[in-house]
């Protein structure tokens, strides 16, 4: 995780990271066929969207064990959205090329999750 000054949620590496797969992900779907439209689209919408609301609302709430917690839901719903990428691998609604690419942002975003919750920790044993 890069050390530049945090005003917002939105100066966090990891939620630039999975807000730029958000973006992506919305791009990528619209390729799939309409009959995923209730099913696997929305699911893929929503833990992508999952990902970067969970960052958001924790750090928000000014506490390291809320932000914590709230960042483990997150690192959750990236692993739900691996495996609708699978599913979207498997259905061949998406190239390898494409799916690995999804992966190896995912597993970069997991990372950072990981580095801000051990972050969050530090700081949390600092003001015990």
């Amino acid at each position: 995780m890069t050390m530049s000054k945090v005003e917002t949620f939105e100066d966090l590496d990891t939620y630039k990271i999975f807000r730029d797969l958000r973006i992506k992900i919305s791009k990528i779907v619209q390729t799939f066929p309409d009959v995923e439209k209730y099913r696997l689209i929305d699911q893929i919408i929503r833990a992508s969207r999952s990902i970067t609301a969970n960052i958001a609302e924790g750090y928000g709430r000014y506490h390291y064990q809320e932000n914590t917690q709230f960042c483990r839901q997150a690192r959750g719903s990236a692993y739900e959205l691996l495996e609708h990428i699978n599913v979207a691998l498997d259905e061949k609604y998406i190239s390898t090329d494409v799916y690995n690419t999804f992966r190896k942002i995912i597993f970069n975003g997991i990372k950072t999750i990981n580095g801000y919750v051990r972050y969050l920790q530090k700081q949390k044993l600092s003001t015990d």
